[in-house]
């Protein structure tokens, strides 16, 4: 029986595998220790948030690529990593869609209730830690582009942005590379979890080229990756 892959799928399949053959090389300490050993404590749920959904958009590109969606499909293959390496999740939605409450009359209405909601099902979670996946724009300055995390002010939330950090300025911020940032307490779910909090803004839709990376599920493979092998390194260089 002959099984026929497409040159697509050949090269889906590579980065996944380099994905673990570099997340060996991120965790290992030099001990005979398994990288994913079993914890002392009960394990943290990640919760893997794909910002916006719905009527809310977020950012458009020039082509009217909406956020939301870009979100979710980053945000799934993050999840779907995380899991394969042993870790509990729980994902704000899986489609694109608001999580607000039914009978709300307005936009505005909807929005508050489905930040709400999110802040809600975080908090439900001990422990836990926010993944949240977004991306950025600026029109003023169509040439920004890269990936950034940021951190709320949760203990750990820190350390956990920093490791992302690297791992996303290796793979995606090539000679442009990033500092992980602090988040503004204007930013509503992030001041309101009692759990580390870290938002990672992909990339730039106001950068035309950038825009169209985002777009390619290799790409997006590689950024959610990235995340999660940051993510991995950070949680076994705190325990």
């Amino acid at each position: 029986m002959f099984i026929l892959l497409r040159k697509r799928d050949i090269l889906l399949t590579v980065l996944f595998c380099c994905f673990f053959a570099g997340l060996s090389v991120v965790l290992w300490k030099g001990t005979a220790l398994p990288a994913f050993s079993p914890a002392k404590e009960e394990a943290v749920i990640v919760v893997v948030d794909p910002g916006h959904g719905g009527e809310d958009g977020g950012a458009v590109s020039a082509g009217g690529t909406k956020e939301s969606q870009l979100n979710l499909e980053i945000s799934l293959r993050l999840n779907d990593l995380l899991r394969f390496a042993g870790q509990r999740t729980i994902m704000t939605r899986r489609e694109d869609v608001s999580i607000c409450d039914d009978g709300l009359n307005t936009i505005r209405q909807r929005k508050v209730s489905d930040l709400k909601n999110r802040a809600a099902l975080v908090n439900g979670q001990t422990p836990a830690v926010l993944l949240s996946i977004h991306q950025n724009s600026l029109p003023s300055s169509p040439a920004t582009h890269g990936a950034q995390a940021f951190y709320n002010k949760q203990e750990g939330a820190e350390d956990l942005a920093k490791s992302i950090q690297e791992a996303l300025n290796g793979a995606a911020n090539a000679g442009s590379e990033k500092r992980a940032g602090k988040i503004p307490d204007s930013i509503y779910l992030m001041k309101n979890i009692t759990a580390p909090g870290i938002l990672v803004e992909c990339g730039f839709l106001s950068n035309n080229g950038e825009a169209g990376k985002l777009q390619d599920p290799l790409y997006q493979l590689r950024l959610a990756s990235a995340i999660a092998a940051g993510y991995l390194r950070g949680i076994s260089e705190a325990s």
